[in-house]
Order: structure tokens, then sequence, then C-alpha cells
């Protein structure tokens, strides 16, 4: 049931203070579907966001809030320059989650996410492979980064529901593994991945691609999709990686995994096709299921 017109809160403290509001004066409860981001929004947010918007209309019993945060997390980047060439467009953010039927969004300060500074170092996570494989052995630190970042919006939002896009698996997997030891009564809910007509996964990345270099980009995907629909897609990870390198694409990694784990031992049915590259001096992330 919708509970209110779109709003836009500044700070965690005045959405406690608008929940509170809705909610007859208690800042917990009622339930909230929760989308976490880092701004920049396009078509693919909108469907998770209009994902939790269907599932927030399809409970008329009780009021729910879909809730929108956008916070560059600095301590999820590896790199500086990566950092600070993220793109930041918060007006063009709230009007998308608007009509995609977001009741609030959230703009969390620094200050709030990090009361005593950005630290240098987070608490490290070892989830094993999820952690560890991929990802996680390219860009070291990384999902300590999502995990601090993430378990701090749980705590501030308390949702019922979290919806994040199968674009980036594997943190979709950690995310999973964190609410599963940390958040009882949390339900992780994955979205598909949002393409471009050509195939490439939509990311807020994909707007620093040339005209050019964006064309060329959808050889990722259709390589990682010849692979996945191979019958035996381990064997043709070298050969695709290679064909990648042979365009111009700086290849990081070309993996096939199992979905659940991100172990490397052939489960019929259960894996995925991985891979990282370097592009127009963009790095681009893609995972599909395999077909066996």
């Amino acid at each position: 049931m919708r509970v209110s017109e779109t709003k836009a809160v500044l700070s965690f403290s005045g959405f406690v203070s608008w929940r509170a509001h809705l909610n007859g004066g208690y800042t917990t409860g009622p339930d909230v579907l929760f989308v976490p981001t880092m701004g920049a929004l396009h078509a693919g947010h909108g469907d998770l966001i209009r994902a939790a918007r269907e599932m927030a209309d399809g409970l008329e019993d009780r009021p729910i809030h879909v809730v929108v945060s956008i916070f560059i997390n600095p301590t999820q980047f590896d790199e500086a320059s990566d950092f600070d060439s993220y793109p930041a467009t918060p007006e063009e953010d709230l009007m998308l989650a608007e009509e995609a039927g977001a009741d609030a969004v959230v703009f969390p300060s620094v200050s709030e996410m990090y009361p005593g500074g950005v630290p240098t170092r987070v608490e490290r996570v070892d989830f094993g492979a999820l952690t560890s494989s991929l990802e996680g052995e390219k860009r070291p630190g990384h999902f300590d980064g999502v995990v601090a970042v993430v378990r701090n919006l749980m705590e501030q939002v308390k949702p019922r529901w979290a919806f994040f896009g199968e674009k980036d698996w594997q943190q979709l997997a950690v995310i999973k593994r964190l609410v599963q030891i940390e958040f009882e009564g949390v339900e992780v809910v994955p979205v598909s991945t949002k393409r471009e007509q050509d195939g490439l996964a939509m990311s807020s990345r994909n707007r620093r691609l040339s005209g050019s270099d964006r064309i060329g980009a959808s050889a990722l995907y259709a390589t990682l999709k010849r692979v996945a629909e191979s019958s035996d897609p381990p064997s043709k990870c070298a050969e695709a990686a290679a064909t990648l390198e042979s365009l111009g694409f700086d290849v990081e990694y070309f993996s096939v995994v199992q979905a659940d784990s991100l172990e490397s031992k052939w489960l019929p049915g259960k894996m995925r096709v991985f891979v990282a590259a370097r592009w127009g001096g963009v790095r681009l992330i893609d995972n599909v299921a395999c077909h066996h």
C-alpha cells in the first residue's frame, strides 16, 4: 500500500523523523523495502525500485515504504581515481527514483556512515570463496568496504526486504551471507540484470565510455554468452579471454564457478560464467548462467 508521495530525506536523522511521522510517532515499522545504491541511477536501478514498488503494492494489508539510499561509499574503491571519477547525479537520481515508485530517497552523509571519519582500513571479512575469489582476488579489501556500508545501512534503515541486482552477482552472494549471519528476518531479493539492446549490462560506469568504445564494449556480453551456451564452458574460458584480449580488452578474469558458493568444482545446472575486463579506460564486469 502506498503511504506517501516521494520525499527526499537528506540524512538518516531526517529519515527517522519522516518514518516516525508516518508511523504515528514510532521510529520502527512498518515494513521497509530497501534499495541501496551508489547513485548515478540508470534503468537497471529503475527495475530494482519498480520490483520493490510492485511487491509493496501487493501487500495491501499493511503500510509499506519503498526506500532508496544513495551513498558513494569510499571504502569499497580500491583505486582513488575510480572513486574520484564515479559519477554523481543527485537531481537526476531523485527524478528516476520518484518515477520508479520510491517513497523516500535517503542521502546519508559521510559523517553519518563513518562517524569517526572514513577509515583507511575496515574490518576484514572472510566468507571463503565468496570474498576471496574473482573480485575479491583482483580488488583486495573491496568486499570489506561493501560489507561495512551495507551493515551500517541495514542497521539504520531496518528493512524487511532488500533489493540487489544480479549484475553484481558476487556482491549479491556476499550480502546474502552477511544478512544470513547478522540480520535475521531480512530477505534479500535479487533482480535480473538490465541490458542494453546489444547486451551490455547496464552500469553507472558505462556513461564514461566514448561513442566508439561503447559500441565495442558489446563484445564482452557476446563472448560471455557464447561460453555459457557451449557444451563445456570451463574449457572455453582461456580461448574467450584471448579473443577479448585480441579485440583490445584487458581481461582480469574469465571464469566458470558455482553460482552459490563461487567454488570452481563443476555442478551441472548450478554454474555461472564471470568476466571482468577493462575497455576504453573503464572496468566492466558481467556474468550469466551456464546452460548445462
